[in-house]
């Protein structure tokens, strides 16, 4: 039986937040550990060689073997089922080929580089795609950014990739040979290799994660009236870190003008606020009032607390308790419906999904979803309501799942991690009264606390 628990604002203390962590980098171990993987993974479904693109935004497969992001250029890495590797890139990346964690053959291609930059070696892709020598290939597997899952349409055929690209591998394989995406072998909820992580991996996420929720509870305590939006923006943003989302730092009437970054527009009393902030590994959010009581909340809005807040933090509580090993995103997403339903709170998106490199990779959690809920997955908590003539509401976090096996290697590996993660449940269940499986590590520092009054800092939801 779906059971909420019954939910109160009430003074609480306020979760720890940890400064000067380093970043965790991937281990040779690691990186060979992807791309073997990937070989067998290849194998399995029968792909000959893969076609790996990347551009600033959609870079993460790309990075996944690589190490890094051609930045502000395209570039294309390839892989063959016998492990050979091949880079295409731009003027300007280069120089990163040399500091590449997988190593392959480095072929100069000038029109994947910035306008008007010299483009001396300005030869048809295809030229390249010929001296990787694809005749042999059978299946060909191009990967973007996304798996497309339209029952409308055949899914293998849609790429979203630049067109000349698509055409080049198409002139270049043999006639037989067959093109299909092959963004799933990543993403895919059911196989893909970057959708379960291991101790190193995680910790190197758990960074961005801390990161993030640190800047979001700094942020938080400064609020105040008469306050500037970019003023809470720049608190946000922190370790001179790349953000995976634009930062939010949003109050009173959002988008005016279609502008979505932080202005000089000031706090006022009575206003609703928005922010948020991520990094690789993680994202925090949070939406409130600029109140310090129901009292102070718009005369349209007095019963927010009983009609928005509580009942949104009562489902983060029991996403937070029920989320487990095994079980299928299906029934977890009718776990949600049943004590949140879309009908009733208008939530479109998927009650949760998968974090990486990116802020949404993909999600098992969809109705009728067959795929399984791993250890060594990296979830955002991530329901957005939409109750009309209300402000909205926000408290998304990151936790990672693991078994008794992978918090072994945890603990032993990586003890400040460890330590970190073992306050965040001490105070997730002491402070707030959520009962955490085993299973959920807390990688943000503010999962599960919640202050919908945004000027009365002591104050936060907790479970009864």
């Amino acid at each position: 039986m779906n059971i909420k628990k019954q939910v109160l604002l009430k003074e609480i203390e306020q979760p720890e937040i940890y400064e000067n962590v380093s970043p965790v980098y991937l281990t040779d171990e690691t990186i060979n550990e992807r791309k073997e993987k990937l070989l067998q993974l290849m194998k399995k479904e029968e792909f000959d060689v893969l076609v790996i693109y990347a551009d600033k935004e959609h870079g993460s497969n790309f990075e996944y073997l690589t190490g890094f992001i051609p930045r502000f250029e395209e570039a294309v890495f390839v892989m063959k089922n016998n492990g050979e590797c091949s880079y295409i890139l731009g003027n300007e990346n280069l120089k990163m080929a040399k500091h590449a964690r997988t190593m392959g053959t480095v072929y100069p291609f000038s029109l994947f580089s910035l306008p008007n930059q010299p483009m001396n070696d300005d030869h048809p892709l295809e030229m390249i795609l010929d001296q990787i020598n694809f005749s042999t290939s059978k299946k060909i597997g191009l990967v973007g950014w996304k798996m497309f899952t339209t029952k409308a349409q055949d899914n293998d055929t849609l790429f979203e990739i630049p067109h000349f690209i698509v055409e080049a591998v198409r002139n270049a394989k043999h006639d037989s040979a067959k093109i299909a995406n092959a963004s799933y072998i990543f993403i895919g909820g059911d196989i893909g290799i970057r959708t379960t992580n291991n101790s190193n991996e995680i910790a190197h996420y758990e960074y961005g994660a801390n990161l993030a929720s640190s800047c979001m509870l700094k942020a938080l305590n400064a609020i105040d009236i008469d306050v500037k939006e970019t003023f809470l923006g720049n608190i946000l943003n922190a370790d001179g870190q790349t953000n995976n989302v634009v930062t939010i730092a949003a109050t009173g009437k959002r988008f005016e003008y279609a502008n979505v970054y932080p202005t000089n527009k000031r706090t006022k009393l009575g206003d609703p606020l928005s922010l948020t902030t991520g990094y690789k590994g993680g994202l925090t959010s949070r939406t409130g009032f600029i109140v310090e009581n129901n009292e102070q909340l718009p005369s349209t809005q007095k019963d927010y607390l009983d009609k928005v807040a509580i009942p949104y933090y009562q489902t983060v509580v029991y996403w937070l308790e029920n989320i487990k090993i095994g079980m299928s995103g299906g029934t977890f997403y009718e776990l949600i419906e049943g004590v949140y339903p879309k009908e009733k709170y208008n939530w479109q998106l998927n009650p949760g999904h998968l974090v990486s490199d990116e802020e949404w990779m993909s999600s098992p959690i969809y109705p009728d979803s067959i795929e399984e809920l791993k250890s060594g997955m990296i979830f955002q908590i991530d329901i957005i309501p939409s109750i009309e003539g209300y402000a909205g509401v926000s408290a998304e976090d990151t936790i990672a799942l693991a078994n008794e096996e992978l918090r072994n290697k945890l603990k032993d590996e990586y003890p400040h991690l460890w330590k970190r993660i073992q306050n965040r449940r001490n105070y997730i269940q002491e402070q707030l009264n959520i009962n955490l499986s085993e299973e959920v590590l807390p990688l943000s520092n503010t999962v599960g606390y919640y202050r919908p009054y945004l000027l009365t800092k002591n104050k936060a939801l907790a479970s009864e």
